[in-house]
């Protein structure tokens, strides 16, 4: 199948399957006076602090005309952050609002064939809306777990539960990450593309028979080969070497390099679909995560090779968003969120050859540590939020705001009530994200991942981390530890912080 029909099929897909279940919250009436706003969350996947020319990338490196033109339209945050420094209890914490270490994740990162992590019918952010009388869409990266997990995934069959059990009507998703199996998209509960003379078969701990084995054949991946130390040396799909093995659904493999194409195209279609009424999308982009293929016509062009290509590719994605809501004549009718759901790493897991040199990129800029760490570098973020006519153009807001927030303040937007045991950890900034206040949380906990003594906290610009005390305001890049010389707040922040992981909520 050619790449103009898979999209051709992927789109015209789109209107006819759906998530087949509702989610059980009663719709709300529409707000007195006025339409509800459609609401857009934009998340990149591992997108560092310094990778776009609003947060200070060097244009020489990488240009990002459509994110810059998105921050001085809007709001850009300068201190907001993911929940988490990893992805999966980022996305956790987005769905749920809370902070991923109370729902006891383990490491944090889940293979691609875990259980559903989220149980069905906890109160989630699409299904807050969902509630409101608002269509929900989830296009993108999910990497909350599927099914009942490992080999009860009926890969074959209906792929569930999953997003529609936890408040979204349309789901357009890959499975966990672009380097774990199964390299498949999955709309509503099926397998986009499947043949069913060739199913599919996943194992995280063995070889399948019938698939490619990167260390029997390290030949197949002639797309892209895996850096051993990094892992991604269990099964070849596509031509580059992933993390788990996988057997069977041929014609259902993504092309890597038409990701960003397909996702985009679906978002576009979700939105066009759902403009008469208010919808809620939720656009978790594979860019900028690895494999880091991107289209040709994006190869060689940025000045930070592959890294930067894929971060262009990324920022087109974005652009063509925009355009779509303008043409469709809801642009000011639409609130938009961007961010990235961690900081921006360095390290690669695969050989790109001439293209690995970033050039002295620095994809978190001054900020110490990236993700998967407990600096700034791991979970401070673009942050950016548009709303033309209602949320102030140009303006750089130094709140402190976090992904977590979403659900509470977004709660508040549409008049929605949180029931009392839901988004324990959410707070409600709206005035922030709006531009009506300069201050947002007076304290966040920074998740790395595991288990919650992987966490630091902040109070105000200080930050305490692992027995350290940093004072941000002047020390950005946290290079001077005043943990001697101020014992007493580095004691207090130290006991604040065991209050807040052991206990059940924030709020």
């Amino acid at each position: 199948m050619n790449r103009r029909d898979f999209l051709g099929m992927l789109t015209a897909a789109g209107a006819g399957l759906a998530c087949s279940e509702s989610f059980g919250f009663e719709a709300g009436s529409p707000k007195t006076g006025g339409r509800k706003p459609n609401v857009i969350f934009i998340l990149a996947d591992d997108l560092g602090y310094n990778d776009t020319g609003c947060y200070g990338a060097d244009p020489r490196h990488m240009k990002t005309p459509n994110i810059d033109r998105m921050a001085a339209e809007g709001i850009r945050f300068t201190d907001g952050h993911s929940p988490s420094s990893v992805c999966t209890p980022s996305r956790c914490s987005i769905m749920t609002g809370d902070y991923a270490f109370r729902h006891n994740l383990g490491w944090g990162i889940l293979p691609g064939d875990a259980p559903l992590f989220v149980e069905p019918g906890t109160f989630t952010l699409p299904s807050m809306f969902k509630g409101q009388g608002y269509a929900t869409g989830i296009v993108g990266k999910w990497h909350l777990g599927l099914g009942k997990g490992g080999k009860d995934i009926d890969w074959n069959g209906e792929v569930k539960p999953g997003p529609c059990e936890l408040g979204f009507d349309e789901a357009f998703i890959i499975p966990a990450t672009g380097d774990r199996v199964p390299t498949v998209y999955v709309r509503g509960h099926k397998v986009v593309g499947l043949d069913s003379k060739d199913p599919i078969t996943v194992d995280y701990k063995k070889p399948i028979p019938g698939g490619i084995a990167y260390e029997e054949h390290p030949e197949a991946a002639d797309v892209l080969k895996p850096i051993k130390k990094h892992g991604h040396n269990d099964a070849v799909t596509a031509g580059i070497g992933r993390i788990g093995y996988m057997a069977g659904g041929k014609s259902a493999l993504w092309k890597d390099e038409d990701i960003s194409d397909v996702l985009t195209a679906e978002a576009i279609d979700f939105i066009s679909r759902r403009k008469d009424k208010p919808f809620f999308l939720y656009f978790a982009t594979h860019g900028i995560h690895e494999p880091r293929v991107p289209h040709p016509r994006f190869r060689g062009k940025s000045g930070a090779g592959t890294y930067g290509d894929h971060t262009e590719e990324f920022d087109e994605a974005v652009g063509k968003v925009f355009a779509a809501l303008k043409k469709l004549g809801i642009d000011e009718e639409t609130l938009v969120v961007f961010s990235s759901d961690n900081g921006g790493c360095s390290w690669v897991g695969y050989d790109y050859r001439e293209g690995a040199d970033l050039n002295g990129h620095k994809v978190n800029g001054v900020l110490r540590g990236e993700k998967g760490s407990l600096w700034e570098g791991g979970t401070r973020v673009p942050f950016i939020v548009r709303w033309p006519g209602k949320v102030p153009a140009g303006r750089t807001s130094a709140a402190l705001v976090s992904h977590t927030d979403l659900l509470a303040s977004f709660a508040k937007l549409v008049e929605a009530k949180l029931p009392e045991k839901a988004a324990n950890d959410s707070v409600d900034v709206l005035d922030a994200l709006l531009g009506k206040a300069e201050t947002g949380r007076k304290e966040l906990v920074e998740h790395r991942w595991g288990p919650a003594k992987s966490c630091a906290l902040r109070s105000g610009s200080w930050k305490y981390v692992d027995g350290q005390l940093y004072d941000l305001s002047a020390d950005i890049s946290e290079t001077t530890n005043l943990a001697a010389k101020q014992p007493d707040r580095c004691k207090a922040m130290a006991a604040r912080l065991s209050e807040l992981v052991s206990r059940e909520k924030t709020r």
